[in-house]
């Protein structure tokens, strides 16, 4: 017979998250996670579905009656988006100008889209010229596009051309606001953006594993007409909506400790006013670009498209980023990132998002940094 494995018991490190996430999780939330399970079709359990509901609206600034929770990480609410709005045969518009477009590509395809490109280099946002030319080249039915790029620290400015772009051509628009939602300036219905998609553990401060999603009724009616079935069951909003619908039928065991967690997150949102958060947010990273700036680092992207929520700083000449980061967390217990994809080994990825926006957070890490990097014999 198997014998249990001899562990210790579980003691996780107390890190000082400041990557592209998880963010640090803030106490209330931590707290409530701690409260009794009930049923995921008690009625108790359906006035929070219901508060959680009304929150995102306000998050997202939308008044979609399609606004849930995906009970996954932020990658499960961007495969429902995708999954559900892409038909086989739809062409599909993505950019090429992060790590995030490049998954984009992947689940359309999966979805049986046909995927087209929008280009840009890997730091810059997309041109509205450049996406007017591919929607005439093109004439694609669904347009993705990221407005938070977590791998480049680049925010895509411009929503409202581009989306405006999309519907000259009766297309949808998808936006995936994965490292926006809750930490910079995002108004999906003044904006025009159809479906948006985020994850928890980024600007909300929230754990992963309930994910914020929303559609507007012409996406939705999209969604309901298909001819056929969504690939994915588990995903398939025709069933989900059953549950988090008016009817609340079973679908599937709703991760019930994620949405109470994910609703304390939201309430912290409300209580302190979403301008005020953005605000916030933008406060903290010019305290955190300044020093890093200070010390002689170069930003990644252009001034003008700076994502606050995550900041991509250039690795200088002779450093080894992979050493840095073992030694922040070995000798500080601190996490920040290196780059993804055509960026990898070439930029440092700094987050200031949710409960980690805070001025110790952005101090400590301007001078573990500062020591390390003058460990490897950079003069700051």
């Amino acid at each position: 017979m198997q014998q249990p494995p001899d562990t210790d018991p579980l003691n996780p490190p107390q890190r000082t998250l400041m990557g592209p996430g998880p963010s640090e999780v803030h106490p209330r939330v931590l707290r409530i996670m701690s409260a009794p399970l009930i049923g995921h079709l008690d009625s108790a359990f359906i006035e929070i579905m219901d508060e959680v509901q009304e929150l995102l609206r306000y998050t997202f600034q939308t008044d979609n009656r399609w606004t849930i929770p995906v009970s996954g990480t932020g990658s499960a609410s961007m495969e429902t988006a995708f999954g559900n709005l892409v038909e086989p045969g739809d062409t599909v518009l993505v950019p090429t100008n992060g790590y995030f477009g490049d998954r984009m590509e992947s689940m359309a395809e999966r979805a049986g889209g046909e995927v087209v490109h929008v280009d840009a280099p890997w730091g810059e946002p997309l041109d509205p010229d450049d996406v007017a030319a591919a929607f005439d080249e093109h004439d694609p039915d669904v347009f993705g596009f990221v407005h938070a790029e977590t791998s480049t620290g680049v925010l895509q400015p411009q929503v409202p051309e581009l989306t405006s772009i999309a519907h000259e051509h009766d297309a949808y628009v998808i936006a995936d606001c994965v490292t926006s939602l809750g930490g910079v300036e995002l108004r999906v219905d003044e904006w025009g953006i159809d479906v948006a998609y985020s994850g928890g553990q980024k600007c909300l401060s929230c754990p992963p594993g309930a994910s914020p999603l929303t559609l507007n009724d012409r996406a939705m009616e999209k969604v309901l007409s298909r001819d056929t079935d969504v690939r994915s069951w588990y995903l398939d909003l025709s069933l989900l909506e059953g549950y988090w619908g008016e009817e609340r039928s079973y679908h599937h065991t709703a991760p019930i400790t994620n949405v109470y967690a994910l609703r304390e997150a939201l309430q912290l949102v409300a209580e302190e006013g979403l301008e005020a958060r953005w605000e916030r947010h933008r406060e903290m990273a010019t305290e955190l670009k300044e020093g890093l700036e200070e010390m002689g680092l170069e930003m990644n992207p252009d001034d003008e498209f700076w994502l606050p929520s995550l900041n991509a700083v250039r690795v200088p000449d002779g450093v080894d980023d992979g050493k840095l980061l073992a030694e922040l967390q070995e000798e500080h217990d601190l996490e920040i990132a290196s780059g993804l994809g055509d960026l990898e080994g070439e930029i440092l990825r700094i987050g200031c998002m949710g409960y980690s926006a805070r001025t110790p957070n952005i101090q400590f890490v301007l001078s573990a940094l500062e020591e390390a990097l003058a460990n490897q014999g950079y003069e700051a």
